[in-house]
């Protein structure tokens, strides 16, 4: 504003040397001479060079010469005049990146209203989308609660529908005497612990499944590994006794390869006890790895001395048909001196 009511006291030759320019040249010249010098010496721009008293000068020569240079081109040409014309009706290009997010054209005060007006109409546009937004989404929850409403009642009425076929079902049985022949029949279930902190309903239902058969996974998974180390340790000392003592160089290898398998089978093994470990609900209950090293060295332990019992029970037997042998020599004996 305040430069806007500014008379230039230059002339038009200073205004050139200022811009850096010389007479004669075009409007596109002076524009670029004055972005230039307006870039290096505006306050706002963060430049090392930045002088406001230099800024003026820029600013008053390059009106000044703009002015000249309009005055000297011909009319002639409307395209000319029209860029002329358009030149004069906006602001000044340096402002457009400095101030008010780019919105506007005019002079400062026209363009600081329309940018007002820019950040009204932004945030109207801003709280209707929120507001938008906010009741899609209640729509859509309410939507979702009825939904859920409507699957949690068929799962009640299916629920309802099952326990009374349930229920008409064992009507039926005990009409037709199929509960008669019952083990404890009119009596109440005996309680299976005194434990007050165990729900008896809950106790009682997995006693009687336990009773019938039914265990958790750890559980028959527990058994299935000790009975299938029970065997492979039978079944590897079974074949060392087939062997027998000494072994030839061919049984030799035959036990090598015998026990290359054995050792396969407890690498087998030993993922199935990982698996079991992963289930098991009891950290105390979780089992480790079988060494195939060590058990080869108890199959060992056991066949020398599964030997040594049967040698032990070889020389009792044959002391026993000696005393037998000898036995009817001696009561003859005994006869006679009679």
């Amino acid at each position: 504003r305040m430069l806007s009511g500014y008379k230039s006291k230059n002339d038009v030759r200073d205004s050139y040397k200022i811009l850096e320019l010389e007479e004669g040249c075009s409007l596109d010249e002076v524009r670029n001479s004055y972005r230039t010098l307006a870039k290096k010496y505006h306050p706002d721009s963060s430049s090392s060079t930045a002088d406001p008293a230099a800024f003026i000068r820029v600013e008053e020569a390059y009106r000044v010469v703009l002015s000249d240079v309009a005055a000297k081109q011909k009319p002639s040409e409307g395209g000319e005049e029209e860029e002329e014309d358009q030149f004069k009706s906006k602001s000044l290009q340096h402002r457009h990146y400095l101030s008010f997010e780019g919105v506007g054209i005019g002079t400062p005060s026209q363009r600081e209203k329309q940018y007002m007006q820019f950040r009204v109409d932004r945030a109207t546009e801003q709280v209707l989308e929120y507001r938008q937004h906010r009741l899609g989404s209640s729509y859509a929850g309410t939507d979702l609660m009825r939904a859920k409403d409507v699957r949690e009642s068929k799962k009640v009425k299916i629920t309802q529908a099952v326990e009374r076929l349930v229920e008409d079902l064992i009507q039926e049985s005990m009409a037709k005497g199929d509960f008669d022949n019952l083990r404890g029949k009119g009596k109440p279930l005996q309680k299976f612990s005194d434990c007050p902190h165990i729900d008896p309903m809950t106790h009682n239902l997995n006693r009687i499944l336990i009773d019938n058969g039914y265990q958790p996974e750890w559980i028959l998974l527990q058994k299935e590994i000790r009975q299938t180390i029970e065997q492979l340790r039978k079944s590897v000392v079974a074949s060392r006794r087939k062997l027998g003592e000494p072994m030839t160089p061919s049984e030799q290898k035959q036990w090598s390869q015998i026990c290359e398998q054995f050792m396969e089978d407890i690498r087998k093994l030993n993922k199935r006890v990982d698996n079991f470990n992963l289930v098991v609900p009891i950290l105390s209950r979780q089992m480790v790895h079988f060494s195939p090293e060590k058990e080869i060295v108890r199959a060992q332990k056991t066949y020398r001395a599964l030997v040594g019992e049967a040698s032990h029970s070889e020389t009792k037997e044959s002391q026993g048909e000696g005393s037998k042998r000898f036995g009817w020599k001696s009561s003859l004996f005994k006869w006679l001196n009679l």
